[in-house]
């Protein structure tokens, strides 16, 4: 590649990343700025952490993230067990039907969230889940997509060493437990992202399973933010913004690395 392409080539990349990361850039610095000089659109006179303490004190924030952090977790947990044992029996469970049966699962993946929010709040109400933790969290257990997911990475396992483990003895668990869950960790880490950040921001069903602020989340807590602020004072909902994408931010920056490292020993296994 010659100097002129390399040249336009990261000019292009720059550019790319300011639109990309322009909106954040701009919201973290309205953070800090006062609302007079927000509304102003001029250059900040001072930079002030008053916004993160009203937004905080206004609201129970406190209590929006360890409520998010909970029903993350707890998603993303449900969502790898459930996932990776679906996913060892279409591989290496023989039944009757197998297939036709991980073809249906799949399909699944063609129906809208949306349709299932009905049938999901009738079963959570009857079981007296409404504004609970189980509530918020189990319906998201089970995954078409990570199962598929885990399914392909399973397929890669020789069968040979489920023959030789069945010849010394070792059960189904214990060979999932000790050779296809090390051996599979890459996806098992992919999963396990994508599950912990869908869950993060979720929006609709926490509004629809939740009616008070004891286990609501913070995007929940951050739209109460928006549309309380009688003032307008955008910088401190600009504040609550960033406190909402902190968690991922952090997710991003330190296990970007790991999960780089994963996908090329995978790659190279």
């Amino acid at each position: 590649m010659s100097i002129t392409k390399k040249a336009i080539f990261y000019v292009l990349l720059l550019f790319s990343a300011f639109l990309i990361a322009g909106p954040a850039v701009m919201a973290i610095g309205m953070s800090f700025m006062t609302n007079q000089d927000i509304l102003t659109g001029s250059l900040p006179s001072t930079l002030t952490f008053d916004n993160y303490a009203k937004a905080f004190n206004q609201f129970p924030l406190f209590q929006y993230l360890f409520n998010s952090f909970v029903v993350s977790i707890v998603i993303t947990l449900g969502q790898l067990l459930l996932a990776s044992l679906a996913a060892y029996a279409f591989v290496f469970l023989e039944f009757k039907g197998r297939d036709v049966l991980f073809y249906l699962f799949i399909a699944t993946m063609m129906v809208p969230f949306e349709a299932s929010v009905i049938p999901n709040f009738h079963i959570i109400r009857d079981l007296g889940w409404i504004d609970t933790y189980p509530g918020l969290a189990v319906p998201f257990f089970a995954t078409a997509f990570g199962t598929f997911l885990l399914r392909q990475n399973f397929k890669h396992i020789p069968k040979e060493l489920k023959e030789a483990s069945q010849i010394a003895g070792i059960g189904d668990f214990k060979f999932y437990l000790t050779v296809v869950l090390p051996v599979s960790r890459t996806s098992l880490i992919t999963l396990g992202i994508y599950g912990f950040l869908t869950s993060w921001n979720m929006y609709l069903w926490p509004l629809l399973a939740t009616t008070n602020d004891t286990v609501r989340t913070v995007q929940i807590g951050l739209k109460q933010l928006q549309t309380q602020e009688q003032l307008n004072e955008w910088g401190v909902i600009m504040a609550g913004a960033v406190i909402v994408i902190i968690p991922t931010l952090i997710l991003l920056f330190f296990g970007q690395k790991k999960l780089q490292s994963d996908l090329t020993e995978g790659a190279i296994k």
